[in-house]
């Protein structure tokens, strides 16, 4: 039906016959000419008709955007001036001589060409008219070509795609289950993956020592421009390995996707400490593109009688930070009062501030509300530990630990953003020794989850739960979490132990996790994997504003499908099958 794709025309295919395929993605009429722009998924080209083809030349009058066209014609070099560098036809046209319409179109919701405004909830309303846009198709043509290389890259080295369950057994693994009622099995439920972690460490105990999945995964939780209830994961697990050996082998990995695909050569991936990326960034993602940090200043603050400061300063479960704005003196009043709402959603009571104006002389160069509270002295120990200069301004955080961190870490980024001071593209890390668990209201929860190996024994693990450290890693770019992994626990008296301290009893654990704890007796080797966000991946290389711009058919932020309006209403038929009957809804009075 065709000769050539449209994107595929070229300067070298003058003066010969072609056919094209494609929608009409611009329709312009010059004094009697009709140039019709004909789009498939390779690109673009521009297909001209005169009235010297009559029957043509009607059709072509006939067709709008989006019409679907077989035109045929010859390739001609563009008259000179007309030539379009931006296009990689542009160089060309097909003066066409014949044209068949296959199908009419309605006119399109929105326009589909790159100055297009339609709102994110029409897009997905009408996704499969958004996919026909030349950047939705670059952005799904690259997410293609990422995973046939991370799988070519780790079949090289070895490893072996292995498809797990996705109707398996609901287990808490930190975000709530998607259930499937089973009909053969009355009252009882599936549950979708949250992701693959038991299954592989199960095929660890069955000897295939090095697996790798491109995996569906399914979690009911709060969404955000980063998340969405089903993504997809890089799973990979290896027995018999060390943890720096994942990260190696991770990293490399990384490196040769950035490499193959948008020739870029990231660095070394530096390697942080979770205490230390807490202190410096208030985070366990640092975006390291930024180079401000929060400077801790509690020791400045203990005696001041400000006790805004005082307060937080003598209290261990809390902090007070200094985070440094170079060239921030400029803000107005209205910019800082707008930081202050920001950090405000954070938790944070308020946001002090010194402006640093003329550092040589003394208080009278600075500007501030709080400086009449705080001792001279004090103030400039302040300044000389954050290296202020003249045009800076020092913001400052005082709280608990958690909300500091928060609300600080949030600021930073956003200062970095709007003075502009990202000192480059991609910035790759691993942050490591992170805490076993934390603490929540119900008790102690797994920091990664409950399968993560611990550094200590597992007398030291019950006497001190709080202080023990993971074997867990974290791989961070530009600020996103990409993956997470560990060593996992292969000893069924560590496992038990871990189970404890989540407080599981044993009838619990049995009914949940007995089939695993029964794995573990019979020879598990040691190993260890990490589960890559291919979503995520995908966004940050593509410079896209969250994970539903490279998904071919994503969810909403409250996790609804406004294409197909899914979620939906089933039928009593289908209920009765599944043994499942609704609760009345009640009536408003």
């Amino acid at each position: 039906m065709r000769t050539h794709y449209c994107g595929e025309v070229r300067k070298s295919n003058v003066d010969e016959e072609v056919e094209v395929c494609g929608w009409v993605h611009r329709r312009r009429d010059h004094g009697g000419v009709i140039f019709l722009d004909v789009r498939d998924r390779s690109g673009i080209v521009q297909v001209v008709y005169d009235p010297d083809t009559q029957e043509s030349f009607e059709t072509a009058d006939r067709a709008r955007n989006e019409f679907v066209l077989r035109a045929k014609g010859r390739v001609r070099d563009r008259p000179e001036g007309t030539v379009n560098p931006e296009m990689d036809t542009g160089e060309i046209e097909v003066l066409g001589k014949e044209l068949e319409i296959l199908n009419a179109a309605a006119t399109p919701p929105f326009q589909l060409d790159e100055y297009s405004e339609a709102g994110e909830d029409v897009r997905l309303k009408y996704r499969y008219m958004d996919l026909r846009r030349p950047e939705m198709q670059e952005k799904l043509r690259l997410r293609a070509r990422i995973t046939s290389a991370i799988r070519s890259i780790l079949e090289e080295g070895e490893f072996l795609e292995v498809e797990t369950p996705t109707l398996s057994k609901s287990t808490p693994e930190g975000a709530r289950d998607y259930l499937v009622p089973s009909r053969t099995y009355p009252g009882q439920f599936f549950a979708l993956p949250q992701s693959p972690q038991i299954y592989k460490q199960l095929l660890m105990m069955s000897g295939f020592d090095r697996y790798y999945q491109v995996a569906r995964c399914y979690r009911d939780e709060d969404l955000r421009a980063d998340r969405q209830p089903e993504f997809t994961q890089i799973d990979i697990e290896a027995s018999f390995v060390s943890a720096e050996e994942i990260m190696a082998l991770t990293e490399t990995m990384l490196k040769e996707v950035f490499r193959r695909v948008l020739d870029i050569e990231l660095i070394d991936f530096p390697v942080i400490s979770w205490v230390d990326a807490m202190r410096d960034y208030g985070s366990d993602r640092p975006d390291l593109r930024n180079p401000l940090k929060l400077v801790d200043v509690a020791d400045l603050m203990t005696d001041v009688d400000f006790k805004v400061f005082s307060g937080p300063a003598n209290d261990p479960e809390s902090r007070v930070v200094a985070l440094l704005a170079p060239g921030g003196a400029e803000l107005s009043r209205k910019v800082i009062d707008d930081y202050t709402d920001f950090v405000g959603v954070y938790g944070a009571k308020g946001l002090a501030y010194i402006k640093v104006n003329k550092k040589e002389e003394g208080i009278e160069g600075l500007q501030s509300p709080i400086l009449k509270f705080l001792p001279e002295g004090v103030v400039q120990s302040l300044l000389e530990r954050v290296s202020a200069e003249n045009g800076d301004v020092v913001f400052f955080g005082a709280d608990k630990n958690k909300i500091v961190n928060d609300a600080m870490g949030a600021l930073r980024q956003k200062l970095a953003e709007d003075l502009d001071v990202l000192e480059s593209e991609y910035a790759p890390c691993w942050v490591v020794d992170f805490p076993m668990f934390s603490e929540s209201r119900e008790g102690l929860a797994a920091e990664h989850h409950p399968f993560t190996r611990p550094t200590s024994s597992v007398e030291e693990l019950l006497a001190a739960p709080l202080s023990s450290k993971a074997e867990a890693y974290d791989v961070i770019l530009n600020g996103y979490e990409l993956g997470g992994g560990s060593l996992r626990i292969h000893d069924q008296e560590v496992q038990q132990a871990v189970f404890e301290l989540l407080g599981m009893n044993t009838d619990e654990v049995e009914a949940k996790f007995g089939f695993l704890l029964d794995a573990l007796k019979y020879g598990c080797p040691p190993h260890g994997g990490i589960a890559l966000g291919l979503d995520r991946i995908v966004m940050l290389m593509t410079n896209s504003a969250s994970i539903r711009e490279v998904i071919a058919f994503p969810k909403t932020q409250s996790a609804s499908c406004l294409m197909m309006a899914a979620p939906g209403d089933v039928d009593e038929k289908q209920l009765r099958e599944l043994n499942i009957r609704l609760r009345s809804k009640p009536t408003e009075t």
